[in-house]
């Protein structure tokens, strides 16, 4: 994706951050030990396990676990412009880009202006848009509903959970940078219901995970990972080292955060210490985990990339 002046700002103080964090190490290995309890089980190995180049502003990464593929979002265009650039690929974990334009705005009727937030629930692809969440079939990538989310200006992150519950972000109107705050929110779609489970000062929530405990919420405005109940009555922060969070997503109890200010990716354990697990990652967005390899799936919004690494001590960086 092209640079314009919406990013001019935040580059600032990202290439800020990197001064402050340069002398952290490249990566930081964690290991479980009787001493060390507070420490993730879970680190990243070093090496690149697959990229894949030639996206336009991906900006989620998720793991279709039934058809054993990648699916990413491409804003390519104003993250908030109804433009009608948007597109979603198809990535192959063996490392080429299988189709790259699957679901196309412009094309057999669809519509996609800036997709950000994707999840599959019940056979059907979800895909947060602007102010609508358009729905798929997942396997054809036929359109089949919009869901308009009244009130809602910037609607980011999504996430389902295992009986297919949608729970969606929304950062609040954008200006400039995303400095703005005003319609931030968490709600919850349940059938044709859309329901506000959350709002007020979450931090311009972006990248969300529904885990079996509740949520987990990335905020781009704060440097803090927050934890709510599923009723979003119940909630916890997190501290981290740098904000701008874009995306988040939890291993078991290990938690990894992409952060835009330190271009980085962070891990830790909610209550607990985050520090460096990948660092130099370029506009880091909303994560996404392969489940069967356990691989990070991280999307480049501004580079036009995505980089897959493996985890530790699973024994398993299987292409298949």
């Amino acid at each position: 994706m092209r640079r314009n002046s919406r990013f001019s700002e935040f580059d600032s103080r990202r290439d800020a951050a990197r001064l402050v964090l340069a002398p952290l190490s490249a990566l930081v290995m964690f290991a479980c030990s009787s001493e060390q309890t507070e420490t993730p089980a879970r680190a990243v190995i070093p090496e690149v396990a697959v990229r894949y180049d030639g996206l336009a502003a991906p900006e989620h990464v998720l793991y279709d676990a039934e058809r054993d593929r990648y699916l990413v979002s491409n804003v390519d265009g104003e993250p908030a412009a109804a433009d009608g650039k948007g597109f979603i690929s198809i990535l192959s974990p063996s490392g080429h880009v299988h189709e790259l334009r699957w679901i196309e705005s412009g094309r057999d009727g669809v519509e996609l202006n800036a997709p950000k937030g994707l999840a599959i629930a019940h056979g059907s692809l979800y895909v947060a848009d602007i102010d609508v969440v358009r729905r798929f079939d997942a396997t054809t990538g036929a359109h089949q509903a919009d869901i308009p989310v009244p009130g809602s200006t910037f609607l980011n992150g999504l996430s389902a959970t295992a009986e297919g519950k949608l729970y969606l972000s929304d950062s609040g109107p954008p200006r400039g940078t995303l400095d703005a705050i005003g319609t931030e929110a968490i709600y919850v779609i349940d059938g044709d219901q859309v329901k506000r489970v959350a709002d007020g000062d979450l931090g311009r929530p972006m990248g969300l995970s529904a885990t079996d405990d509740g949520l987990l919420v990335a905020s781009f405005g704060e440097a803090q990972v927050l934890a709510l109940s599923a009723d979003g009555r119940e909630r916890r922060s997190s501290a981290l080292p740098a904000g701008g969070l874009a995306g988040v997503v939890s291993v078991d109890d290990t938690v990894f955060a992409a952060s835009w200010q330190a271009s980085a990716v962070f891990v830790g354990k909610l209550g607990g210490e985050f520090k460096v697990a990948l660092e130099d990652q370029g506009a880091p967005s909303d994560l996404g985990f392969d489940t069967k390899r356990q691989r990070l799936l991280v999307p480049h919004f501004t580079q036009d990339s995505v980089t897959v690494f493996q985890l530790q001590g699973t024994g398993s960086n299987d292409t298949d």
